[in-house]
């Protein structure tokens, strides 16, 4: 393992908390594995070095100073990382192929998110391996492929009462669940997933996912990818197999702990945890009729806001690109949750957390989802993600014999 630590890792997230964090996960597992870690990331909401000591954290210059991320700006900061930060990043890159030489270490392989495709273009002027990472599903970035058939065929953007039809070629997938529905600004998300879709990592892309939890959108991902000679990586829930190697918080805000002496006087398997994301923006009155639906529906629940959640505009339902891709999954295909009506309304909020919690159907969710997390750890520790993370290394590994 020590000669391993002369192949050194760069790991290139974008500024993004739910991106962040799998990174994070993944550079802790492979720095497990034996690898020197480098985490190259923009100023912009820049992780803490001191949770990772072991690791180098170098910024970039970004552009995005006083910018302020919200669910509706995302493609913005994208094409704005993007059209930015090649030369920084391109300088800090040469820095460090110096400092290797120096230190006979070896730039074994550049890891960055898709949302940063410029970095494929930097790393091939500096010839250097590459591997895409793919934070969200494989249903996810099937969508993303989907758009551009979609959208000549005519089905985008949807005009009628189409929503609920199924998405040619991605059942269980209705059009409602595409992140594309209802965008007021689809040219520019086609036009930004274009770019994104057309890099080709050498050596293979990763998704945080499990293969048998999404074999069926794999099964299409490696079919499309195969005339490329790309490699596809099913390694996750990465959070889980990180777990096995200490991995310490990824978080960007100060995390309360104060709730947790609470938590553990309460009776096992009562409490709700309620999490509004580390994006989405809420209008008061939504987060008034969660809070009157929490309350009437007199379960225990915990309850995370983080600062800066209430907005004058809601976009939720517009944006954020892979909640409702999830939403379908959870609630149709694993049956582990259940699916509500756009609208927010503390009668509805209250009558499904009193399902999910308290009658014969809820049960039969908790049971199924502690089937499916113990099958997910078994994947994960010594299955196909373990069995995805040895194959992965032994290519990046191959390339420097």
């Amino acid at each position: 393992m020590e000669n391993q630590r002369s192949h050194r890792l760069v790991l290139i997230p974008p500024p993004f908390q739910g991106h962040i964090t799998p990174m994070l996960h993944l550079a802790t597992i492979l720095y497990s594995r034996g690898f020197s870690i480098t985490v190259a990331h923009p100023h912009f909401n820049s992780p803490d070095p001191s949770n990772h000591p072991y690791f180098t954290f170098l910024p970039f210059f970004d552009g995005l100073a006083g910018t302020r991320i919200s669910s509706n700006n995302l493609t913005k900061i994208v094409v704005t990382l993007n059209s930015t930060c090649a030369s920084h990043l391109k300088e800090l890159l040469v820095g460090e192929l110096m400092k290797a030489k120096v230190k006979s270490e070896k730039i074994a392989c550049i890891i960055y998110d898709s949302s940063m495709y410029f970095v494929d273009s930097v790393a091939r002027e500096l010839k250097l391996p590459t591997i895409l990472f793919q934070t969200t599903s494989a249903s996810n970035l099937l969508t993303y492929h989907a758009f551009p058939r979609l959208h000549s065929k005519g089905y985008l953007p949807l005009r009628g009462s189409g929503s609920l039809d199924l998405v040619p070629g991605l059942d269980p997938l209705r059009f409602k669940d595409l992140s594309v529905f209802n965008l007021a600004n689809l040219d520019a998300l086609l036009q930004t997933n274009a770019k994104m879709l057309a890099v080709t990592p050498s050596l293979g892309i990763i998704c945080n996912t499990v293969d048998f939890l999404e074999q069926p959108f794999l099964n299409q991902l490696r079919q499309l990818y195969r005339p490329c000679i790309v490699n596809f990586f099913a390694i996750g829930p990465l959070h889980m197999i990180a777990e096995e190697s200490c991995s310490r918080s990824s978080s960007l805000l100060e995390e309360d702990h104060s709730c947790i002496s609470w938590l553990n006087n309460q009776p096992k398997k009562s409490v709700l945890y309620v999490s509004l994301g580390s994006i989405a923006s809420w209008e008061e009155k939504e987060l008034s009729e969660v809070a009157c639906g929490l309350a009437s529906s007199m379960q225990r629940f915990l309850w995370v806001i983080r600062p800066g959640t209430i907005n004058d505009v809601s976009e939720w339902q517009k944006s954020l690109p892979e909640e409702r891709v999830n939403a379908r999954l959870v609630s149709h295909v694993w049956r582990v949750g259940l699916e509500w009506s756009n609208i927010i309304e503390r009668g509805e909020i209250e009558g499904a957390i009193t399902r999910l919690m308290v009658s014969p159907l809820g049960n039969e969710m908790r049971q199924r989802a502690m089937k499916l997390k113990q099958e997910i750890r078994v994947a994960a520790i010594g299955g196909s993600s373990y069995d995805a993370l040895n194959t992965m290394i032994n290519n990046v590994l191959s390339v420097h014999l």
